[in-house]
């Protein structure tokens, strides 16, 4: 999810905090800042300690800063600002894409200085100006629509487990994987010129590429026949003058998705059978397909969901957005193309 700056939010979200002002005790020792954000960046989750500091008490003191309600206190001690557990959690909650401990340290050394800077502002008067309302009602519009696709999202999630059965049903196809063997045969062979060379390139070239599709038919012929595609793949890069290993020809269970753009149909092919030859730019290609087995129900259900959420959270917001339809005035914005689909609020 996209989010709003991070003083912004920390604005907008002030009334969630409680402000308390005291003095300060004298002996009390300086913030110490040796733990870094960049020592934390690793640290996922706080400290185990964390659980056992009680809600109502205070994790940030602010020394120095006072409301602007406070007060002055009447001896020289500056005021405190504290910030309980609660406050910081709650906050932290809403406007922290994830919890980890390094965003909320990084969220707590950074909310003193805006606090200070806010509160200057404040002194003169800028929330009253023109261009902070503006900002605040266009702020207000970003949080409203991200709040809508959190909820939508939210919603998305109950999936019945029928329609997950019937996605299910329907789809068994692409919940089918085989275990597949492969020869890979390059479009031409790896030519050397020698110096007395008379041929054209181009022309060797293209009597190369000849020789490889000619390569390609009588290894699949052999295959057919019964020869192992471990041999017959060691055989075409021989042939095609290749010096590296040749890849393995056996490529394990996959489901149809994990083939290369228009190699899907050699998921049709029966136990033991093999494919034609299937040619593109990156070159021959000949599968046999050993044995096909449908992925449980119980194993594709996460998946399934996944998708069923996506396409529900989807249609939610096309349902939303697709009736409106934006024009633009050229006079003032120019020549501009098609208006564009309005933008998700959660997409970056």
């Amino acid at each position: 999810m996209r989010h709003l700056p991070l003083l912004c939010l920390l604005i907008a979200s002030s009334a969630l905090w409680r402000v308390e002002a005291t003095p300060a005790k004298p002996d009390t020792p300086a913030n110490s800042r040796a733990a870094t954000v960049q020592d934390k960046d690793e640290q996922k989750t706080l400290p185990a300690s964390a659980s056992a500091v009680a809600s109502d008490a205070a994790i940030i003191t602010i020394r120095g800063l006072c409301p602007p309600s406070a007060t002055p206190p009447k001896n020289p001690s500056p005021c405190e600002t504290q910030i309980t557990k609660a406050q910081f959690e709650k906050l932290a909650d809403a406007i922290l894409p994830n919890k980890e401990a390094s965003r909320q340290l990084q969220l707590a050394m950074s909310y003193p200085n805006l606090l200070a800077m806010a509160q200057a502002a404040e002194t003169r008067g800028l929330e009253k100006s023109q261009r902070f309302q503006q900002r605040i009602a266009f702020s207000r519009l970003q949080i409203l629509s991200q709040e809508l696709v959190r909820q939508i999202d939210e919603e998305s999630a109950h999936i019945p487990q029928k329609e997950i059965e019937d996605y299910y049903r329907n789809h068994s196809a692409d919940f089918e994987s085989a275990t597949l063997e492969r020869i890979y045969i390059p479009n031409r062979k790896r030519l050397v010129a020698p110096a007395n060379e008379k041929i054209a390139p181009d022309a060797k070239q293209k009597n190369s590429e000849a020789e490889m599709t000619q390569l390609a038919g009588q290894l699949r012929a052999r295959a057919v026949a019964g020869e192992g595609f471990s041999t017959l793949q060691i055989e075409a890069y021989t042939a095609a003058g290749m010096t590296d290993v040749p890849p393995n020809s056996s490529l394990g269970q996959l489901r149809s998705n994990g083939l290369p753009p228009g190699h899907a149909a050699a998921f049709t092919l029966k136990t033991g059978e093999v494919s034609q030859v299937f040619n593109d730019p990156t070159g021959h290609y000949i599968y046999k397909l050993d044995s096909k087995q449908p992925e449980p129900l119980e194993r594709a259900s996460d998946e399934i969901r996944r998708i069923l959420k996506r396409q529900h959270r989807d249609k939610a917001i096309q349902a939303i957005q697709q009736p409106i339809a934006a024009e633009l005035n050229p006079a003032y914005f120019g020549a501009t193309e098609k208006p564009s689909k309005p933008a998700d609020p959660d997409s970056d």
